[in-house]
């Protein structure tokens, strides 16, 4: 209960103090990409529902399949895409810290004990994602990402996930979003042995 008021305060004061920067991007993507600046994409949430998450569009469609646009590229190394977020977390389908929601075919596909990941709000933030906030380049940077990420990045993620799960709590939350903004990188402890 008090994550979830923590979530709605944080998230309402951010959307009131940024909605203007979303706008912005909103029309600068809209009006240089000449479509929807807003992207939508079903992921897996808490109980294994599916829900709808917002971001700001980053890529587009060429002949070469999708691209990262130039105004996605700036709005992605300072994460300004995932802004919308907030009105997932304002809503209670996601909350600032936990698992990233993955699309279908991941979290909802675990068994045994690691299912238990979906008691949780998937998170804006979260040790994994801290950990793998390179993600992206590691997989553009290998032979066969889909290998990369379902036997070695995800297996990685969630063993993370669930030592957070088991000992969250709400002094970790503010650190690891206070890591998050500043980008910090001595988190070791959570995905430690």
């Amino acid at each position: 209960m008090v994550k979830r008021l923590f979530d709605v305060f944080l998230s309402l004061a951010g959307l009131l103090a940024i909605w203007w920067l979303i706008f912005l991007f909103y029309v600068l993507v809209t009006l240089s990409d000449g479509q929807n600046g807003m992207f939508t994409q079903l992921r897996v949430g808490r109980y294994g529902k599916k829900f709808t998450i917002y971001k700001l569009r980053s890529m587009k469609d060429s002949a070469a399949g999708k691209v990262v646009t130039p105004v996605g590229r700036f709005m992605r190394r300072y994460k300004i895409d995932e802004l919308p977020q907030l009105f997932n977390i304002l809503i209670g389908t996601m909350s600032f810290v936990g698992p990233r929601p993955d699309v279908p075919g991941y979290y909802d596909t675990l068994r045994g004990d690691d299912r238990k990941l979906l008691l949780m709000r998937p998170g804006l933030t979260g040790p994994a994602s801290l950990k793998y906030s390179n993600e992206e380049a590691l997989l553009a940077d290998t032979k066969d990402p889909v290998y990369l990420n379902d036997y070695v990045i995800f297996p990685d993620k969630v063993k993370i996930n669930r030592k957070y799960q088991d000992k969250s709590n709400l002094w970790t939350d503010i650190k690891l979003i206070f890591y998050t903004i500043f980008r910090g990188k001595n988190l070791s402890r959570f995905w430690a042995d």
